[in-house]
């Protein structure tokens, strides 16, 4: 890459994260912030050409991650229901190799999730140094739907908690988890592809038209938009209260899936460049050995 197409590609990257990254220097406002807005490539096409240049660039850095095995990183993504998560996952991280990469899907908790700690479910899924994991749902579940539905009241404690805390107490675990695991050379990423109540009406209405579609939807998907406004509340509160320089979250607008797909490709490959990975050095005394060994698979031949 030349010197013009380095500096477009840092304009570029400034552009995204001021407009779309919260890292805790700025407050998020869910009413503020759009969701059918296609500014950085008004163009579908061009968009999807990106996208395919993303592909590769990712594909070579991942091979790159897991043979260094020096750090992994988490990809997070929260959204309300109909917002695109899985098609959105599976058109834009089908390009990594399946070694190294897994995707962890956060339903309700079951009976031994509830029976230990709020995160025992989600130590359980991080990802090992040189690998990528993907968190369809995730721990904010316990600040999102617990918040609105007020879960947490009904879940066992210790007396000596008091339950207008629990909340906030939760909110500060998370930060500290991800700073945890940041410490410890796991990257969080956080993203939420933000959609609005009209188009999510209109993706459930293709759900119920559409025969292939139907599958994908449940009476309780629109029992669950009666709670919208404090849903809102619930991610604009989980945002500010967990957003740092070291997890940041993405608020993405998802209205327009091709764009909603381009700009979590951009994260990702941005992601991974700084992460900067490199194939592990192979040491003098290792090439020696090669240089032997090749002499003795040459004359197997």
């Amino acid at each position: 890459m030349g010197n013009d197409g380095k500096k477009n590609d840092k304009e570029f990257e400034k552009k995204l994260f001021e407009k779309y990254r919260f890292d805790g220097s700025r407050k998020f406002s869910i009413k503020d912030s759009s969701t059918n807005e296609t500014s950085l490539c008004p163009d579908k096409e061009q968009a999807l050409k990106k996208m395919a240049e993303n592909d590769a660039v990712m594909d070579n850095l991942q091979a790159k991650l897991y043979a260094a095995k020096k750090e992994g990183v988490i990809f997070l993504f929260q959204a309300m229901d109909a917002a695109g998560k899985d098609g959105t996952i599976r058109s834009v991280l089908t390009c990594l190799s399946p070694h190294g990469v897994h995707e962890a899907a956060f339903k309700a908790p079951s009976s031994e999730d509830l029976a230990h700690d709020f995160l025992w479910r989600i130590e359980q899924q991080v990802p090992a140094k040189g690998e990528i994991a993907i968190f369809n749902r995730s721990q904010y579940e316990d600040v999102l739907i617990a918040k609105v539905k007020k879960l947490y009241l009904s879940q066992a404690h210790a007396d000596r908690l008091n339950p207008d805390e629990i909340l906030k107490n939760r909110y500060k675990d998370i930060c500290h988890y991800e700073e945890y695991l940041y410490h410890n050379s796991i990257r969080t990423v956080k993203i939420f592809l933000h959609v609005s109540k009209e188009e999510q009406a209109r993706r459930f209405l293709s759900r119920i038209e559409e025969p292939k579609k139907n599958w994908k939807f449940s009476e309780s998907d629109w029992e669950e938009r009666g709670y919208w406004d404090a849903y809102q509340e619930a991610f604009e509160d989980a945002i500010n209260e967990t957003a740092t320089k070291d997890a940041p979250w993405f608020v993405i607008p998802a209205d327009h899936k091709w764009y909603m797909r381009y700009l979590v490709s951009e994260i990702i490959r941005k992601t991974l460049e700084d992460m900067d990975p490199h194939y592990p050095e192979v040491t003098k005394d290792r090439l020696e050995k090669f240089a032997s060994l090749k002499k003795e698979i040459e004359k197997e031949l």
